[in-house]
Parts: structure tokens; sequence; C-alpha cells
């Protein structure tokens, strides 16, 4: 009995360990307008063409969420030298001081 209660007790403390992950990995929506990081943006460590949703918040500040490049973000095609009105629905992660969402819907206006 004893044995099976601190396995009980293992199982629930990996799940709360895990329960934030979890949380942290749903869907977020985002709009704002797709642009290359280095056509448009001229980001000085961009080296190829790379989307960047610049979402502008109601006091005007604006975010900026690189693009994974994935079988979704590949059928919606690249912005390159054009901005274009996007509603993007992914889950937003971030790696070496970007923004990064991985795209599981892009709809372009």
């Amino acid at each position: 009995m004893k044995r099976a209660t601190l396995r009980l007790a293992a199982v629930l403390a990996a799940a709360v360990l895990v329960a934030p992950s979890l949380a942290a990995m749903a869907d977020e929506t985002f709009s704002g307008s797709l642009m290359c990081a280095m056509c448009m943006l001229k980001k000085p460590d961009a080296h190829e063409c790379q989307d960047v949703l610049v979402v502008t918040d109601a006091k005007g500040a604006k975010a900026e969420y690189y693009v994974t490049k994935n079988a979704v973000a590949e059928k919606a095609g690249e912005a390159c030298t054009t901005e274009i009105k996007a509603t993007v629905t992914g889950t937003v992660s971030e790696k070496d001081g970007k923004k990064w969402i991985t795209p599981t819907k892009i709809e372009k206006q």
C-alpha cells in the first residue's frame, strides 16, 4: 500500500510539472501585417527571406512574431517585398530573444 501511495504521489508531482508547459503550448491568434525580415524590415541579422507578423496593440506598441517555416507557412507563401494583412494562429515560443509563432493556420486578407 505504501508503494502505491508513493507511486501516485510521484505521478501527481510529474503532472504538476508538465501542466504549465502544456498550457504554454496552447494556440494563440494574432492579427497584423506579414512582412519579410530581410526585404521589408531590413533586419541586420536576416540573411534570407523570413516572414514576420507585426502586431500593433491598442496603445500603438508593436510586437514581432517570426513565423516558423512549416507546411502551413509554405502553403500560405512568403510576404517578401509586400506587406500582407493576416491573422496567424499557432503556438508561441521564444528563441534567441525573438518571439516565434509556429502556425497552425494563416488567413491572409
